[in-house]
């Protein structure tokens, strides 16, 4: 991909993943039920979604919207699903869980992480609700497959997080800062040119790729957009 920055897109179902791929999507993340800010889906959606696109399909893990992981029974059940889908074929995956202090629930990431030993994941915005993030970064760090973060430098969105978002950015290489950062929520176009300039090339798209809102599927024309922008 040389320079190519990365645009990563939401999607519900195979006929969203599809849309974006055609449109110049660099990977999916799939998830479902956008009313709970997006959970895990189906074992039969991710095999529909990986049968019908050529691109990465990164999969959500986490059974609620709530930034932490709930009780033993719920990571029990968790830990499950991650066996099933690894089952299924999936090789991606999304996750992130905060305890009830807003510090990194390492219990959890490290024994989901290790259900999915092998697979390269990103943690997602958990981190913008972290007490802490330089903390959480550290003592990430040394957890097998994270690569990514998924954020918007503030739980406000990008045009509040622009500023710790330049400044995650240029501690790129340093102890905790090794994974790339891909900025998302709240993301718009005129965002671009400031995180492009200030040297962030990956970005995840959601309710920009469907102009028509969560009940409609992904636009083509909205992903070539972001497409063209970031090629631009």
């Amino acid at each position: 991909m040389g320079n190519r920055a990365l645009l990563e897109v939401i999607a519900l179902d195979a006929l969203d993943a599809v849309a974006a791929e055609a449109a110049g999507a660099d990977r999916i993340e799939l998830v479902a039920d956008m009313a709970s800010d997006g959970i895990t889906p189906t074992r039969g959606t991710f095999a529909s979604v990986r049968a019908a696109v050529d691109i990465p399909v990164r999969v959500m893990l986490r059974l609620s919207g709530l930034l932490t992981a709930g009780d033993a029974r719920d990571v029990d059940a968790l830990v499950r699903v991650a066996q099933g889908l690894r089952t299924a074929g999936a090789d991606e995956f999304v996750m992130g869980f905060l305890d009830t202090r807003g510090n990194p629930d390492l219990v959890t990431i490290e024994r989901l992480a290790a259900e999915i030993e092998g697979c390269r994941w990103t943690f997602h915005r958990a981190i913008d609700g972290a007490v802490d993030r330089d903390a959480l970064r550290r003592h990430l760090a040394e957890i097998p497959g994270l690569d990514t973060y998924l954020t918007a430098g503030s739980p406000a969105g990008v045009s509040e997080g622009l500023p710790v978002l330049l400044s995650e950015v240029a501690r790129q290489g340093r102890p905790g800062y090794q994974a790339r950062i891909m900025v998302g929520g709240g993301l718009r176009l005129e965002h671009l040119p400031a995180l492009r300039a200030g040297g962030l090339d990956a970005f995840h798209i959601g309710s920009a790729a469907r102009p028509d809102g969560w009940a409609a599927p992904v636009a083509r024309s909205a992903v070539r957009a972001w497409r063209a922008a970031l090629d631009g």
